[in-house]
């Protein structure tokens, strides 16, 4: 008999009995309960057009517990609500965070079934973003009973906070592509204008109708000059006032008075005007810079990155009572509860209970810790599946969690070599051009011509340094496209420039060479059961468990297990019919089973036992386990003949073994993330340029340190915020794309480069001997940009075309 699978989420129906409900004359079968009775809401609901929309199966809903409602129901408290909830015309608007989505049928179903539910007002999401608007009367329903219905659906639900950077960059955002637009129509407008005057395509135009083109055009480069080209010169004005020179200077001064030349020949009369000329101008140099922010805005900030490590509540005790309070009210001294799945907020001492943290934010180690009464434990670290009281030792800017921020900030702030040398190649640059202009017009005004200043305005354009302004933007931009599609997003405009000296790469292991989560890797029977039923009756029992060890097996088909009991520190009791069960480390099965402790030997990972009060059962082995694509990446890498090095804070004594599986050069465990910049800086000092690639915030100081950082996409927010690239689809073949791309990138750049200085060395001795017009020199100006552009649009090719000696990788295997 064939499995069949869940009508809703697609997992395998095989339990027994099988759980199905007839719809439509039709029956259905399901996975869980869970699964059914999301179903009959949404057939109840006159919903089911949500089967016929998808493109992608749901995810599985699970049962909310105890402790997961009461964490929903925090969130009617006025303090929670305050930093994600506004009222509006006699309603309150949320901000959420919307977890589960698949398809746009997820958000039709939400919407849908949202709107629905009393005291809701309006209820949407945006698929790109995934954060959604919910606008309910709070007299009719509280907030935790929509959100409460969100998880009911199987997605999740949390607020939604942008940070202060990305609010930033959004802003920056909207603001770059509304002057982009304006620059762009202004440029079509004033070409479609100046063409037919420049090549007489239409022949005996009347003096009157060259004066309203000319009127007209002023009216469109207005707007584009005082608009769209405002950032130029403001920052034209900042470089100014600091007397440090960069690009801005002689691009604002080249808009500026092509402008005023041609407002000064349109009102008083004259011989040309430049206005589609600094509009074109204006408009390239935009959508270089605009392709830069947007592929910072999009490059993973998905808001609220630094709330997951740093909660802005917590809940203080006081004489055997409870208040929530602001977590920068939290001093010394103070005792804080913190419940299962919250963030400790402070450094402290453990006073009362025993539960498991996962610490995997500040040490890099996925396994979690079981901690005890005396125990110190840090800010960032996740509690799991019991409550903690915790007496304050450090608070706010003196916890660990601070220190690390203030080392990344300390690093970042230190100018890599490479923006040094740009920096002092442009101040020299822009000086020789600032030079030039006024030489050439005292020269021709003490020769007395009359054209002093048409001369001295073709040398100015003619020499304006467009195409050298977008010789590296526009290559990097092109290169960026290409990346994208890959799935690896540079964040920064150095990335792939600097990426092309890269000798070394450094990993991070967790999430990075591993999986970065627990599975099952093993399951050894020793017991009358075969391996399947073991593995329902495990996930059985683990369903009722929120510890990080139960999730593996909360995907799996599940036996139904009565009275089961959480034994703190130990495992999990239950009953199936009459036969009691037990679950958990071998040292608390042991003390419920009569059977001896079978002797299975010594093994790398973790081993949670099964058994029942008469028999061991079976051993499930779980561990961390490489990525796919780990060993050919390494491999690719070295062939490369770039040096590859572990360096990770895992202390299961795994660092060897994966170094050892992958042929890694060098490997460094137990490390700090004071020891992990340590380690950078030496090899720094020893001339190597260093790429980290790495997943976490406890490599946030060491990717900083390096010269390029590389975050996976499914790293913590804060660490793509930080990165110089995002690897978004998590594949290590694409750094070898990348690494080639920022090669070819280089020769690009340098092409451009050539070709902007060979024509400025061509043009200028012509221009300033008075045989190149302004209407030319802005016609040359415009095709030396035109190249440039399409030079680096060469970068945008898919990846590979053209390099036959190049071998397949990343998604060039799968055409």
């Amino acid at each position: 008999m064939t499995s069949l699978d869940c009508f809703h989420c697609g997992e395998p129906a095989d339990g027994e009995p099988p759980i199905t409900l007839e719809l439509d004359g039709t029956a259905r079968y399901f996975c869980c309960q869970g699964c059914k009775a999301v179903c009959q809401t949404i057939h109840n609901e006159g919903l089911t057009g949500f089967y016929k929309l998808r493109t992608e199966t749901a995810v599985t809903p699970r049962q909310l517990t105890p402790a997961e409602v009461s964490r929903l129901r925090e969130m009617d408290h006025p303090l929670v609500q305050a930093s994600f909830v506004a009222p509006i015309q006699g309603a309150q608007e949320a901000q959420l965070l919307i977890g589960g989505i698949t398809c746009a049928a997820c958000i039709w179903l939400l919407e849908n079934h949202l709107k629905k539910l009393p005291g809701v007002v309006s209820f949407s999401v945006n698929h790109t973003t995934q954060r959604a608007r919910l606008v309910w009367s709070q007299n009719q329903a509280p907030l935790s009973d929509l959100l409460i219905a969100i998880h009911e659906l199987g997605y999740t639900a949390r607020p939604y906070q942008a940070d202060e950077a990305e609010q930033v960059l959004k802003d920056e955002h909207r603001s770059m592509l509304i002057r982009l637009a304006i620059a762009g129509i202004g440029s079509f407008q004033s070409m479609m204008l100046a063409f037919p005057l420049y090549f007489e395509l239409v022949s005996d135009l009347s003096p009157e109708f060259v004066s309203f083109f000319r009127w007209f055009s002023l009216l469109v480069a207005t707007p584009v000059v005082f608009y769209s080209a405002a950032p130029f010169f403001r920052n034209a004005r900042r470089d100014i006032q600091s007397r440090h020179l960069t690009m801005d200077v002689p691009v604002a001064i080249a808009i500026g008075l092509a402008y005023l030349a041609s407002a000064w020949v349109t009102v008083l009369g004259g011989e040309e005007v430049y206005f589609e000329s600094l509009s074109m101008f204006t408009f390239f140099l935009l959508l270089g810079r605009y392709i830069e922010v947007q592929a910072r805005y999009r490059a993973g900030l998905t808001g609220n990155a630094l709330a997951g490590f740093q909660p802005t509540v917590a809940t203080l005790v006081t004489d055997n009572d409870s208040q929530i309070v602001p977590a920068h009210q939290v001093k010394p001294g103070d005792t804080i509860r913190v419940r299962p799945g919250e963030t400790l907020p402070i450094d402290g001492e453990i006073v009362r209970g025993q539960s498991t943290l996962n610490e995997a934010a500040l040490t890099g180690e996925y396994l979690p810790e079981t901690r005890f009464p005396g125990d110190l434990v840090h800010a960032g670290s996740v509690n799991g599946e019991n409550p903690l009281d915790i007496r304050v030792v450090k608070a706010g800017s003196q916890t660990r969690l601070s220190g690390i921020l203030r080392i990344l900030d300390r690093v970042q702030s230190e100018k890599p070599p490479v923006a040094r040398m740009a920096d002092r190649m442009a101040g020299k640059f822009v000086g020789r051009v600032l030079i030039l202009a006024p030489v050439v017009w005292i020269g021709w005004w003490l020769a007395g011509a009359d054209n002093a200043f048409d001369i001295t305005l073709s040398v100015l354009v003619v020499t304006c340094p467009c195409a050298l302004s977008l010789a590296t933007p526009t290559a990097i931009t092109s290169a960026t496209v290409r990346l994208r599609r890959l799935g690896f997003l540079p964040t920064r405009g150095h990335t792939l420039e600097s990426m092309n000296t890269v000798d070394t790469v450094v990993f991070d292991k967790t999430g990075t060479l591993t999986r970065g989560e627990l599975s099952l890797v093993e399951t050894a029977i020793v017991g009358s059961m075969d391996e399947q039923t073991c593995l329902r009756l495990a996930a059985g029992l683990e369903k009722y468990s929120e510890h990080p060890i139960a999730r593996v097996f909360h995907k799996r088909t599940a036996a139904v297990i009565e009275h089961v009991e959480n034994h703190l520190g130990g495992g999990l009791s239950g009953k199936l019919e009459d036969l009691a069960l037990f679950i958990g480390h071998r040292e608390f099965v042991a003390q419920h089973t009569g059977a001896p402790s079978p002797d299975t030997g010594q093994h790398q990972g973790m081993e949670i036992w099964l058994a029942s009060d008469k028999e061991w059962l079976a051993c499930f082995r779980l561990d961390d386990q490489l990525r796919d694509d780990a060993r050919p990446a390494i491999r690719a890498l070295q062939d490369e003949g770039i040096r590859t090095l572990l360096l990770s804070g895992d202390r299961s004594g795994h660092v060897d073994q994966i170094a050892a599986l992958l042929g890694i050069d060098e490997a460094i465990g137990q490390a700090s993330p004071e020891d992990k910049l340590a380690v950078l800086e030496k090899l720094r000092a020893e001339g190597r340029q260093i790429m980290m690639v790495g997943d976490g915030l406890n490599d946030l100081p060491s990717m900083a340190g390096a010269g390029i950082s590389v975050a996976m996409g499914t790293a913590a927010d804060l660490t793509q915020l930080k990165a110089d690239a995002v690897l978004l689809n998590g594949q290590l073949s694409q750094l070898i794309e990348a690494l080639r791309t920022s090669h070819q990138t280089r020769k690009v750049i340098r092409q451009n480069l050539w070709w902007a200085l060979g024509y400025n060395i061509f043009a200028l001795p012509l221009a300033a001997a008075g045989m190149v017009p302004p209407w030319l020199a802005a016609i040359g100006m415009s095709l030396s940009s035109l190249v440039v552009v399409l030079n680096a649009l060469r970068l945008g090719k898919a990846p590979g075309a053209g390099h036959p000696d190049n071998p397949p990788v990343g998604v060039r295997t799968l055409a």
